[in-house]
């Protein structure tokens, strides 16, 4: 849980336009989304968690305790259940909707690799720790 209280920096991003495009996000947000580079920050009080995303865009927070479902609304506005599972040093969340998707955020010492998955397209974004 070494990830708790720490910043991460949005670095590198690969195939991220074609993830949202997949999601069916239009083009203006996909613009924005690939422009701002977000800072995500995962606290913990108690058995909930809170993730917080800033950008100069937006800013969400969802807070969740771990295996049980909850309800998002993700940045680009879709509603969406979600669960979130801790796998070793990974949070994986599967969020079901119209279009289900599955974000793995693997952390280590200094960086948070993100990897996001709908159908066959694959995004991966790579921050480093702030």
């Amino acid at each position: 849980m070494a990830f708790i209280g720490k910043k991460y920096k949005l670095d590198k991003s690969e195939n991220f336009d074609e993830y949202m495009k997949e999601l069916g996000v239009g083009m203006v947000l996909r613009k924005m989304g690939n422009t701002v580079s977000p800072t995500v920050e995962i606290t913990k009080d108690g058995e909930t968690y809170t993730m917080t995303t800033t950008s100069t865009f937006k800013t969400s927070a969802i807070s969740f305790k771990l295996g049980e479902e909850f309800d998002e609304e993700t940045l680009d506005g879709r509603k969406v259940k979600s669960v979130i599972t801790l796998d070793g040093n990974k949070l994986v969340q599967e969020q079901k909707g119209d279009k289900p998707s599955t974000i793995v955020r693997e952390f280590n010492d200094n960086e948070l690799t993100t990897t996001l998955t709908i159908g066959s397209v694959k995004s991966v974004r790579i921050y480093k720790a702030a």
